[in-house]
């Protein structure tokens, strides 16, 4: 490993299951011998990414929280959406959580969530948690805006593949021309997930909005009316972004005539 690929190798080790390591344990995780670890994060441990825990026992720094609360005030998505997730939320008029989601590598990851006050439930996606590309509303409305090219990297050309590869594609087409995407259970049993495109190309943003609540608590009018709810919504979030990102025009003064 060089450069940046051996601090990523290490800090990917850690997750909900293994929060805590210590450099041999590394070193046979990684396949890298033990002097390189201890050098590696001897410098995370510098740069506040790791700290020593008890007996050489390593676990994640408080530089993340850091990085987060910046990215939190700083991110245009998140800054554009958390307004729209609010009144979502509170116009939808049952238990629901509204998700704002992003393109994460090869998955998708939520960078803002909102749930209303009475919601009991919440669903698996949740702000820092990268899921599945091709399963679920929030998720497959990515999908189907990508370029063809990235489209066919993640998931295979048109003509690769088998059956349920080209259900996918046919799927995906129908997503781009009807503007939203709505499914139930395919990541939460009994839940019901409804999701439009934040889509700012020039600004290289592709992500969604989307709204999850109880399938059996929406009868087909409220179905509906989120649609409309969540289709309005991400498109003026998609607008905000658009102005927010948009350079000030500068006018030049004109030269005043001066008379010989």
């Amino acid at each position: 490993m060089a450069g940046f690929a051996r601090f990523q190798a290490v800090l990917r080790l850690f997750d909900e299951t293994a929060s805590a390591w210590t450099v041999p344990a590394m070193s046979d995780a990684l396949g890298v011998p033990a002097s390189t670890v201890y050098r590696t994060v001897r410098d995370l441990v510098a740069g506040g990414f790791l700290e020593a825990a008890h007996e050489s026992v390593y676990r994640l720094g408080s530089a993340f929280i850091e990085y987060d609360r910046l990215l939190r005030l700083t991110d245009p998505l998140v800054a554009a959406g958390r307004g729209a997730l609010h009144d979502l939320v509170a116009q939808a008029h049952t238990p629901c959580v509204a998700l704002l989601s992003r393109l994460y590598n090869d998955q998708v990851m939520c960078v803002v969530d909102e749930a209303a006050r009475d919601t009991a439930f919440r669903p698996s996606y949740e702000r820092g948690r990268p899921m599945p590309l091709t399963q679920g509303a929030t998720s497959k409305v990515i999908l189907a805006h990508l370029p063809a090219r990235q489209l066919n990297r993640l998931i295979g050309g048109p003509k690769d593949g088998d059956a349920r590869h080209a259900a996918l594609r046919r799927e995906l087409a129908d997503i781009r021309k009807r503007g939203f995407c709505a499914t139930a259970s395919e990541i939460d049993a009994g839940l019901a997930g409804i999701a439009a495109p934040v889509i700012v190309r020039e600004a290289g943003i592709i992500a969604s909005l989307s709204l999850v609540a109880d399938d059996s608590r929406l009868e087909e009018s409220q179905r509906r009316r989120l649609v409309l709810l969540v289709v309005s919504a991400a498109s003026l979030v998609a607008e905000e972004l658009r102005y927010a990102l948009t350079p000030p025009t500068i006018v030049e003064p004109r030269h005043k005539m001066v008379k010989q």
